[in-house]
């Protein structure tokens, strides 16, 4: 009876062995050899650095590590309390401080109002900004379709005076002559300059035309 219980036990200590991975085994080491170090607090003789020798390191001689002491062991430290609360001069500076970084709730809510205040006021403009370019689209559109069509009939009376130009060059000097030729700019100078003389001549004799008229009376009727 005790041999079979035995063995039963041993079966199922060796089945669940054999559900145990490798990383599981280390786990169950590294939590078998964890051994904290205690917490040694000597209050019957805590240490309190000499702040006169030579010896004790300047950051031990400071009112903060005072304070660190002071939360350590209490008044075991053998430090006056007092003397650990900040002065005027620090006070002020922490309470400077404070407001710059840590400002108070009032001021939080008057900031996050001026924000929101200044948000709205760019969303308006810009909104306004938009309502004014929508109501110029129409005129924009027309001027743009305009522009367009004075361009495309600039270029095709610029292109019919051009090949007028080439159909005199080849009937003047009876050969086609390129256009980039000092010969044929030289005719194009000379023909603008003629016809400039001819505008200025019908604009002269428009002129008196319109002089003689107004000066001759009208015709009597019978």
């Amino acid at each position: 009876m005790a041999a079979s219980v035995l063995c039963r036990r041993t079966a199922a200590l060796h089945r669940s062995f054999k559900h145990i991975t490798a990383s599981n085994c280390a786990i169950l080491l590294q939590t078998a050899k964890y051994n904290p170090r205690p917490l040694r607090l000597n209050l019957n003789e805590p240490y309190v650095p000499d702040k006169d020798s030579a010896k004790t390191p300047e950051w031990q001689k400071t009112a903060r590590y005072d304070a660190k002491l002071y939360g350590r062991y209490g008044s075991a430290s053998g430090l006056d309390p007092a003397r650990l609360w900040p002065s005027h001069a620090q006070l002020d500076d922490i309470i400077t401080e404070e407001k710059e970084w840590q400002p108070s709730l009032e001021v939080m809510l008057k900031n996050i109002e001026l924000k929101e205040k200044e948000e709205t006021e760019k969303r308006q403009a810009k909104e306004r900004l938009i309502a004014a370019n929508m109501a110029k689209m129409p005129k924009m559109v027309a001027d743009w379709r305009r522009g367009k069509r004075e361009a495309k009939q600039k270029q095709k009376e610029d292109k019919a005076r051009r090949e007028k130009l080439l159909a005199v060059a080849r009937e003047r000097f009876g050969y086609a002559v390129d256009p980039r030729s000092p010969k044929f700019l030289e005719m194009v100078a000379e023909i603008e300059k003629e016809d400039k003389k001819k505008k200025k001549l019908m604009k002269r004799m428009l002129k008196e035309e319109q002089a003689a008229a107004a000066v001759t009376p009208p015709a009597a009727t019978s």
